[in-house]
């Protein structure tokens, strides 16, 4: 006796399509996890094909602000830590949240490692991501919206100099650095 088969739906063919194709996207980005060095020179020519077609195109200046604003609040995401010390000390708690590690504010506080807000892979991850569709829409006229692009750089410029200088001054206030550049390594097992 045959059993029939369920009838498939185009919205099931879709659903189980997409899946797929999303499992495969998750196995390339585990795949490529371990590789930073080579996945950040990735970006770096995505972003260099990003401006070049900017430049050559003459055009598509509110895309380019928009994804430079989208990428500079991602790396102020990736500098600040995951709990903020200024927001413990305004609420006047003492110990912080319950359970939640802080920033050492004392030089007899014990050790506690800086966990980013945004970590590593997923500034990289949506770094990326944003500047591929950056680039897909210079290539749709619909996007091309003419301004006077010396006021967009101007604009963003300032921007990005007074927000790096708060940051920079929360960093030196709370006494954090999110790099490990010049810190003291031990030997590695």
């Amino acid at each position: 006796m045959d059993v029939p088969e369920p009838e498939q739906t185009p919205f099931t063919a879709v659903s189980a399509q997409t899946s797929k194709l999303a499992r495969q996207y998750q196995t390339y980005l585990d795949a490529s996890t371990p590789f930073t060095a080579y996945r950040w020179i990735g970006t770096a020519v995505l972003l260099l094909v990003f401006f070049l077609r900017i430049v050559l195109a003459q055009g598509w200046y509110i895309v380019a602000y928009t994804v430079g604003i989208y990428l500079l609040n991602l790396f102020l995401l990736f500098l600040q830590p995951k709990f903020d010390p200024s927001l413990t000390q305004d609420e006047g708690l003492e110990d912080g949240d319950a359970g939640s590690p802080s920033l050492p504010t004392k030089q007899d506080d014990e050790f506690r490692p800086f966990i980013r807000r945004l970590p590593e892979f997923k500034f990289w991850h949506s770094a990326t991501r944003a500047l591929a569709i950056g680039f897909v829409c210079t290539w749709f006229t619909i996007f091309d919206i003419p301004v006077f692009w010396p006021v967009l750089v101007v604009y963003w410029i300032l921007l990005f100099v007074l927000t790096m200088r708060r940051q920079i001054q929360h960093m030196i206030k709370y006494r954090y650095v999110p790099f490990s550049i010049g810190k003291t390594r031990y030997g590695r097992s």
